[in-house]
């Protein structure tokens, strides 16, 4: 099983992303563009930590994350356009997220859960962000002018008090995604 941690969007801030989308993707088609309908905030890239079938093991996963708290919901602001790495080399185009300190300390406590059962935690830093496009070698020079003017750009704003257990399906038309189960983290449990 593909699997992650994340946090969905409202559709109001999908609709202004998939608007930029389409403005964009006229400079740059080769790009692999990503379809509105699956963005979301990646707390937790799990990967196939959990073979397909492994039932015991995916129950563990699923009390751990039940576990996790902050004592406030989530402010998320959407805005601005960059790159990954950079923007003379850029590998990535991503939606900015500004969001309150606690997202961190959401991202920290999944980490923190799923450590225990064999996931790895990260490397680096966490950095939110919506991947909207994967580019390979060329095209990124027209892109990041089209970029340019786009780079401040408002899509909207969340407050959020659910994260969701994705399944990851990869598909030759893009991944697609189901969720598996919502999890409410803020204030203390029930």
């Amino acid at each position: 099983m593909r699997l992650f941690v994340a946090l969905d969007l409202p559709d109001a801030v999908r609709r202004a992303i998939g608007e930029t989308i389409a403005l964009l993707k006229r400079a740059c088609r080769e790009a692999r563009w990503v379809r509105p309908e699956g963005m979301h905030v990646t707390l937790k890239f799990i990967g196939h930590a959990i073979a397909d079938g492994d039932t015991q093991k995916l129950e563990a996963l699923r009390a751990a994350l039940a576990s996790v708290r902050v004592n406030d919901p989530v402010e998320m602001q959407f805005r601005g356009i960059g790159f990954f790495p950079n923007v003379r080399r850029p590998r990535v185009i991503w939606c900015g997220v500004e969001a309150s300190e606690n997202l961190t300390e959401l991202a920290a406590g999944v980490e923190q859960v799923l450590e225990p059962l064999g996931i790895p935690a990260e490397g680096r830093k966490f950095t939110p962000h919506l991947t909207l496009a994967r580019l390979k070698d060329g095209g990124g020079a027209a892109l990041a002018k089209a970029a340019e003017e786009l780079k401040l750009r408002e899509f909207g704003s969340a407050r959020e008090t659910e994260f969701h257990l994705f399944q990851s399906f990869l598909k030759p038309s893009g991944a697609e995604y189901r969720k598996i189960e919502t999890y409410s983290f803020a204030g203390k449990p029930a």
